[in-house]
């Protein structure tokens, strides 16, 4: 059953699927919560229940093996559309032919369906092509001209706004209409992390279903029950990572299956390594060698794991030195080396590394250079640490 792949959310998925089994469903929904929480996962089971040629659907879920099922699980269903911020090349006028002969829109397609892909495989991932202005005017006229075509009997159309507080200001407004006159066989759910960028007026127009960062227990009783192949202390470095972000999670858990030794341990393994020459005396040059070679040769995603394990080690650390006997380690397995760094460096800004390191993490995810982050963030590291 469809609800059965939600992580978490149980209060918001009883009150959808209420609405659902008694016919009850607004007209528009905002999905609103922290990223990586199942706000476009949620929207595209509803889409995928109102549209399942399954004849217990609505009481019990989406099927997830009907021809509708897989076609929405593709992104290829005529009744459930997407909007993401796109490129403007992407919305240029011009026949089919015009577009296949210019080299912007082509280009622009290509990256386009690479979000797509990410999407398949990633369902907490929420795309954004890097040269975009944000959800444009042209992409909300396309949904009107669609809505005005009616879905099969028995179906219903399901508009899915991702990242709606980049809806350009006359998307917005035209947006706003549609919300104002809503046709009877569009559901529109519109989702974002920051609810309070959106128009008061559209907002007001929208039911909001408020979503939580899942909890830890939430996913690790997720990963044990369906992922039981995932052992300690992966299991626990995944959870404990990830800090209830479904997008974090479901990227470790892919990076394990593409190689032959769990990514999340080896990565650890480098990262502590690293840690060492920062710290010791004579070796702060190989560290700032090291930093640039992991720079290069690491993807974003797994800088942002590496500075990840870092963090994730530092804060046992810092529970050993408050509390001695702290038992609720992040890294268990190790617990000797936590316990030897509590002693070597007993005034440590803890507070300061993790806000260095988080910043780190930020800067990797709104793609700057990997190679300057990294040498800051190795600069910075070794007084923090060393604090006398």
């Amino acid at each position: 059953m469809s609800w059965n792949r939600i992580i978490g959310q149980k209060q918001q998925v009883r009150v959808l699927s209420s609405a659902l089994k008694k016919g009850r469903l607004a007209h528009a929904y905002l999905f609103s919560g922290p990223e990586g929480s199942g706000k476009e996962m949620t929207a595209f089971e509803m889409a995928a229940t109102l549209n399942c040629r399954a004849p217990d659907a609505m009481e019990n879920g989406a099927c997830g093996t009907c021809p509708d099922c897989l076609q929405i699980r593709e992104f290829l269903h005529p009744n459930v559309e997407y909007l993401f911020p796109v490129e403007a090349a992407l919305l240029e006028g011009g026949g089919e032919q015009q577009k296949k002969e210019n080299k912007k829109f082509t280009e622009a397609k290509e990256r386009f369906q690479t979000l797509i892909e990410q999407k398949k495989e990633n369902p907490y991932f929420s795309p954004a092509m890097d040269r975009s202005m944000g959800i444009l005017t042209e992409q909300v006229v396309q949904l009107q001209q669609k809505a005005a075509f009616m879905p099969r009997e028995g179906s219903r159309k399901v508009f899915v706004i991702s990242q709606a507080e980049k809806l350009h200001p006359s998307a917005a407004n035209k947006l706003l209409k549609l919300l104002e006159e809503p046709p009877a066989h569009v559901l529109f759910i519109l989702t974002t992390s920051r609810p309070d960028s959106l128009l008061p007026t559209i907002r007001s127009r929208c039911q909001e279903i408020r979503f939580q960062r899942v909890s830890q227990n939430d996913l690790r009783g997720w990963l044990v029950r369906h992922r039981p192949e995932i052992a300690e202390p992966e299991l626990g470095f995944i959870v404990n990572f990830s800090r209830g972000n479904l997008r974090l999670a479901w990227e470790l858990i892919a990076g394990r299956e593409e190689s032959s030794e769990p990514q999340t341990i080896a990565l650890r393994q480098l990262a502590l390594d690293y840690l060492r020459k920062v710290l010791a005396p004579k070796r702060f040059h190989e560290a700032l060698t090291a930093a640039e070679e992991h720079a290069r040769n690491l993807s974003r995603s797994e800088l942002t794991l590496f500075i990840g394990a870092i963090l994730l080690f530092l804060q046992d650390t810092c529970h050993r030195r408050l509390i001695p006997d702290f038992r609720n380690l992040n890294n268990p397995d190790i617990e000797d080396a936590v316990d030897r760094f509590a002693r070597n460096f007993p005034n440590a800004d803890y507070l300061g590394v993790s806000n260095l390191a988080e910043e780190s993490i930020r800067s990797i995810e709104r793609n700057a250079s990997p190679q300057l982050t990294m040498a800051a963030f190795t600069g910075a590291l070794r007084p923090l640490l060393q604090r006398a």
